[in-house]
């Protein structure tokens, strides 16, 4: 295993050479691989259906990209393989929203595949090409001034549920796959996706060891409200309601300087979600990481902060044998 000064080095410069994942170019037909620039890595895209997640409750095809470790590891032999289910994040934007075509950074596919895992990662209903229904709008808005709280009752209850439903459906597909280790499944998810990956964290799917949560929440406006999210006293009721049920470990990773959320309400979440668990008599961990800030927003610790987080990652893998 390579240093953790190598190991950042290496994610630094994967991520300069790999595009945030709502700043894509337009992708092709899901039954092709993705278009992608010459240092990307080449995704095998599959449908899988999503029960209830479309317009007027209809089922709805999601595109899963799938990133085996033989993509960038030639001596990744033929597997089965632990595998990662990455969770994107949320756009601000309808527009934006509709651009994702890769829901994954190519430099975290590398950072995996380099411990040895494969990594999926869904586009989940009210993405990409499925914006005509969006199951994960938390029912609130902000000013357009700037002016003012928001307004609105924050349904991330609402959020979560919809957002592990589709994950749900890349986990069930994958433990069919023969290259899949069905026993060593990690959940790791970016912003909304972390909110998604501690919310599937409680339900305790199959196989799933541990579950990591980058920038996790919903309900940010960093343009007009950076710092401030809208009511995070119910994001902390979502995320601490979620520690009563979780029997496995996890890793949450936030940035001082994170644009949506601020410093201090995802510790609070942290330790609501801790009190939960102890609540509950669950004997399982949920380590908090404090970054240092990450110019010019916390929130983008993932993409542009490997030095901060790669470190306290590792560290936590290997504790747990993972």
């Amino acid at each position: 295993m390579q240093t953790s000064r190598l190991l950042s080095a290496a994610l630094l410069i994967a991520a300069a050479l790999s595009l945030p994942a709502f700043a894509q170019t337009a992708a092709p037909a899901a039954s092709a691989p993705a278009a992608s620039p010459s240092t990307a890595l080449t995704a095998e895209i599959i449908q899988v259906t999503v029960k209830e997640s479309g317009p007027r409750g209809a089922d709805v095809a999601m595109p899963v990209h799938v990133f085996k470790p033989t993509l960038s590891q030639a001596n990744a032999g033929v597997g089965p393989w632990p595998v990662v289910i990455f969770s994107h994040g949320r756009a601000t934007t309808v527009e934006e929203r509709q651009n994702v075509r890769n829901p994954v950074l190519f430099g975290h596919v590398r950072y995996w595949h380099a411990k040895g895992y494969a990594v999926i990662a869904p586009i989940r209903p009210g993405y990409g090409e499925l914006t005509a229904h969006d199951p994960e709008a938390a029912g609130t808005r902000f000013p357009e001034t700037g002016n003012g709280p928001c307004t609105g009752l924050a349904q991330y209850d609402k959020v979560a549920e919809n957002a592990t439903r589709a994950v749900r459906a890349a986990h069930d597909w994958l433990r069919e796959q023969p290259w899949a280790n069905k026993d060593r499944v990690l959940l790791v998810g970016q912003s909304v996706g972390g909110l998604t990956t501690v919310a599937a964290c409680g339900q305790n799917w199959p196989g799933v060891i541990g579950c990591v949560n980058f920038a996790g929440g919903s309900g940010g406006k960093p343009d007009t409200h950076p710092g401030a999210s809208c009511q995070p006293d119910r994001m902390r009721d979502v995320l601490g309601s979620a520690g009563k049920t979780t029997q496995v470990p996890s890793l949450w990773l936030y940035s001082e300087n994170d644009l949506y959320w601020g410093a201090e309400p995802p510790k609070q979440w942290h330790k609501a979600h801790v009190e939960a668990a102890t609540a509950a008599g669950q004997k399982t961990t949920a380590e908090f990481f404090a970054a240092p800030p990450v110019d010019p927003d916390g929130h983008r610790l993932l993409a542009i902060g490997g030095r901060h987080w790669s470190p306290p990652l590792n560290a936590w893998l290997k504790k747990n044998g993972f």
